[in-house]
């Protein structure tokens, strides 16, 4: 009677650890490379992007059009364009394993382009890759929030 508990639970999944579940270290350095990734993008530290962003990115805007790499560190280096500094509001981190996972949060992104003060809210999300022992960003969705 006892071994029907114990059996279910392997059954389950439960009487041991999941494989896909990321080691603690795993989820502080994502969080560490998402920082440094946001704080590229506002800085507009083209270099950082490069190295940052795999070059086959698939990045879904706003408006919901793909772009990729170029057009994702075109945006945020545009010349003249300039970006106040973000809080990011109810963050996410999700672990999709060891080399793998996703960090978002809905931000209000104001600044300058093109002479004119702009502010959107948004919500992102980016889904990060480790390639080499290096954080990488290989999908980046946004959603625009109507005020």
């Amino acid at each position: 009677m006892t071994r029907f508990p114990i059996a279910l639970a392997a059954i389950c999944g439960l009487a041991a650890p999941s494989p896909t579940v990321a080691a603690p270290d795993s989820k502080a350095s994502l969080v560490a490379a998402a920082n440094t990734f946001d704080k590229a993008q506002i800085t507009k530290d083209a270099a950082a992007l490069e190295r940052m962003i795999l070059d086959d990115l698939v990045f879904i805007d706003g408006s919901g059009k793909r772009l990729d790499k170029k057009a994702f560190i075109d945006g945020w280096t545009a010349p003249g364009d300039t970006f106040d500094p973000i809080v990011l509001i109810d963050r996410t981190v999700i672990p999709l394993g060891p080399d793998a996972g996703i960090v978002g949060a809905e931000v209000n992104l104001c600044g300058t382009s093109g002479g004119t003060r702009f502010c959107s809210r948004i919500r992102f999300a980016d889904t990060f890759r480790r390639v080499g022992g290096q954080w990488r960003a290989a999908h980046i969705q946004v959603t625009r929030i109507k005020s």
